[in-house]
């Protein structure tokens, strides 16, 4: 398991881990895998990429791992994968990402662009305007995002008035520049790729900027509960994600995982959709080892192809073609509490096509009406 404990971006790389270890005391009360128990070997790469480098050969090299669970931002992605192919291990990635990649050596089990993107754009551009800005953090991920959020925005006769980055561990000051840049822009919608504990610094910055997100919310990807539990329920109120599951979802499965999750973590503990995320993709991991009867990264791959899970958010496989997962999009919008509540739900798994190549708004009513709210 490689999920930083310190950084930016603890808090949700630690809802990450939550979800992997439950799976994984789960897997073990029912006997294990071919009669053995699994075993977690927990790292911390502090969210620095080139410590996720460093980790993942040791892993690899020195003791013996072929599975590895792990990794937030994209850029510690990046610096793993060359380590994984090269070793010829395998990556289980539990985190909505950028797309336009592929690696037989990686199983993307967040949402592609086309499983959150293109319906959060056309979600906000029905509701709101389709004058956006746009704000992230300063990495690969928000670059990539933005400029897909930026055509879709485009491709519907919008504009994008602005786009700024922030560092890494930006401070107040930066994100009151922001909203001094947004203020004179005067946009319909901001659409936000910030990440990390920089992410109630944003929202805190809306606020004070007077703001109303009734009228111009923050809508982002990459806000989750992990993230609203580090702001005031008067910040968070009224702002948009779009996400797979929320901690809110009423169905059997899901209030199952969050009952377990919290009774394991405490009732305190934000249970995000990267945690959903890291919880399913080793339950899937370890039923396809136990089809296959070895962790060779070929055999166990042909196995996840071949299977399914009943998520918390519902039934989800991966795409043998493309190594990505089936998954259900669904918008929110914060409420007074501080609680997701969803306000458009696609009713079915999306098949993952993270190049984008067949998707397009057109495909997407803004009012949900091609789908059915669960």
């Amino acid at each position: 398991m490689l999920f930083s404990a310190t950084g930016v971006t603890a808090a949700v790389e630690t809802s990450q881990l939550g979800g992997t270890l439950l799976a994984i005391d789960e897997i073990n009360a029912a006997g294990g895998v071919l009669g053995r128990r699994v075993e977690a070997v927990i790292r911390d790469p502090a969210c620095d990429p080139r410590a996720f480098r460093r980790l993942a050969e040791r892993l690899l090299v020195d003791d013996g791992v072929r599975l590895i669970f792990g990794c937030y931002m994209s850029s510690t992605r990046k610096a793993v994968l060359p380590v994984v192919e090269a070793q010829g291990g395998l990556l289980f990635y539990p985190t909505l990402y950028e797309g336009f990649e592929y690696s037989r050596h990686c199983v993307y089990t967040g949402a592609a662009p086309n499983q959150n993107s293109i319906q959060l754009a056309n979600y906000l551009l029905g509701h709101y305007g389709n004058r956006f800005f746009l704000v992230g953090s300063d990495y690969v991920y928000p670059y990539e995002s933005n400029r897909i959020m930026s055509d879709f925005v485009v491709q519907s006769r919008g504009r994008v008035l602005g786009e700024t980055y922030v560092p890494l561990g930006a401070s107040e000051a930066d994100f009151a520049e922001v909203m001094d840049k947004v203020r004179e822009a005067a946009p319909d919608v901001i659409f936000s790729t910030v990440v990390g504990a920089d992410t109630a610094k944003l929202y805190a910055a809306h606020h004070a900027a007077g703001f109303d997100s009734r009228i111009l919310p923050i809508a982002s990807l990459t806000t989750s509960e992990a993230e609203v539990a580090l702001m005031a329920p008067e910040v968070a109120s009224g702002h948009i994600t779009a996400a797979p599951f929320f901690e809110t979802l009423g169905t059997p499965a899901a209030r199952r995982f969050v009952a377990a999750f919290k009774k394991r973590y405490g009732v305190a503990t934000p249970v995000t959709a990267a945690a959903e995320a890291a919880y399913f993709q080793l339950h899937l991991a370890m039923q396809a080892l136990a089809r296959a009867g070895t962790d060779a990264p070929d055999a166990l791959l042909a196995e996840l192809g071949a299977g399914a899970f009943e998520a918390p958010q519902g039934r989800v496989r991966v795409e043998p073609g493309n190594h990505h997962t089936w998954l259900r999009p669904r918008i929110a919008r914060l409420g007074a509490d501080a609680r997701f509540e969803v306000v458009w739900d696609a009713g079915a798994p999306v098949r993952p096509d993270p190049y984008c190549v067949v998707q397009n708004l057109d495909d997407w009513p803004a009012d949900g009406r091609q789908f059915a709210l669960s």
